[in-house]
């Protein structure tokens, strides 16, 4: 079929299989090119289809030449309708990383899930024995307890409601938003989310299991941003859960023996998760334009190349701020760089977007999250969607 982008809200329900195999193959090819990094050797990653979690697989197979296990949660596609780019995003990876010689296996279910953890587990025994390094990327919008309860995230403020500039992408239009506060239950509930339960949860079922190499480390990811976006973000309800986030790293070193556990604050991107913040797409987009003129704009999979190789593999100590978090948004919090951004936050409007912001690049890094607008790609041609992933049996 011919696969054409369709949007709904922040989300887009179509992905392109050969687009999204471009766009992997983009990544594979720019972490070859910086070098080869002396670090994790076999790699377990939580959440590693798309974003963030796909970029520290990419990172750890083709620069630290590691064995990568993922979990993923996403849907194949079939004759007449397309998968989820994450399964696409990862039967590319698998098919580049095994074209090499790389252990490279993915198991789809929910991560949460006792099942699936069980199932990692046995998984890691058979093949690899024990893991180096811990990546617990997800970004899930749910999460189904274990007494089989299902809680729910939601992004909004605590305390007080918040008013502020924001952009309609479809209209482009800028106008202000309200973000209504959370109540004490939703707050929670983002917690158990996207906080740091799980994640210890896994570290501990990992070690009792006798899967984890002394000495390993695990990462999760966070971000903090300029205080623009604080009240929507590092004080709003998904901030308390990064919070738990940051507490659980120390948690998990504290108590779990022989694993060091750190969380690392990364930079302002575009991703599924990012695309639904409001007021964050409009900050984002500035931030393409002060970055990118100052030389120091980084995607994902520049982001995790430069974590992997410069902060966690570098050859020395893992270098962190007071707080104990690797703060790979260090450039973006220069304040040269905030103090531009702050002033085109001030005067832009409906009128000087272009000026003021990058919105064709926002649109562009939207685009290649689902394998549309990517160089090389035939968007006209008839593509196979029923594409498989080469660990998975369907």
């Amino acid at each position: 079929m011919i696969v054409k982008p369709k949007i709904r809200g922040f989300i887009c329900t179509t992905a392109h299989p050969v687009g999204c195999d471009a766009a992997v193959k983009a990544q594979i090819d720019y972490v070859k090119a910086q070098g080869k990094t002396e670090g994790a050797k076999k790699v377990l990653v939580i959440g590693s289809s798309m974003g963030y979690g796909l970029a520290s697989r990419i990172s750890a197979a083709f620069s630290c030449g590691a064995a990568t296990l993922g979990v993923i949660f996403d849907k194949p596609g079939s004759e007449g309708r397309t998968g989820s780019a994450g399964w696409y995003n990862t039967a590319a990876f698998e098919k580049y990383a095994h074209a090499e010689g790389l252990y490279a296996k993915t198991i789809n279910g929910d991560a949460f899930s006792q099942g699936i953890k069980a199932e990692v587990i046995e998984l890691i025994k058979k093949d690899l024995g024990k893991i180096d390094l811990l990546v617990y990327s997800l970004a899930a919008p749910r999460r189904t307890l274990a007494d089989g309860t299902t809680v729910s995230s939601v992004l909004k403020t605590t305390g007080a409601s918040y008013t502020n500039k924001t952009i309609d992408l479809k209209n482009m239009t800028v106008s202000d938003v309200t973000i209504d506060p959370a109540t004490d239950e939703e707050i929670d509930a983002t917690v158990k989310v996207m906080g740091g339960e799980d994640w210890l949860d896994w570290v501990k079922q990992l070690k009792a299991a006798g899967v984890l190499e002394d000495n390993a480390i695990t990462l999760a990811y966070s971000y903090i941003g300029p205080e623009l976006t604080h009240p929507m973000y590092y004080e709003g309800s998904i901030g308390r859960a990064k919070a738990h986030l940051a507490a659980t790293a120390k948690q998990i070193t504290a108590e779990v023996p022989g694993v060091t556990a750190y969380v690392s604050v990364n930079k302002a991107l575009v991703t599924q998760s990012s695309s639904a913040i409001p007021i964050v797409p409009l900050y984002i987009s500035i931030l393409y334009k002060v970055m990118k003129k100052a030389g120091l704009h980084e995607g994902c999979i520049e982001q995790m190349q430069r974590l992997f190789s410069k902060k966690v593999y570098g050859g020395g100590s893992i270098e962190t701020d007071s707080e104990g978090l690797i703060r790979m948004d260090d450039w973006e919090m220069r304040p040269e760089i905030q103090k531009e951004v702050s002033g085109l936050w001030d005067k832009i409007n409906g009128d000087n977007l272009d000026e003021c912001a990058d919105i064709a690049g926002y649109q562009r890094d939207f685009s290649e999250i689902f394998g549309f607008d990517v160089d090389g790609v035939d968007y006209e041609a008839d593509v196979d969607t029923a594409v498989g992933i080469e660990s998975i049996a369907e």
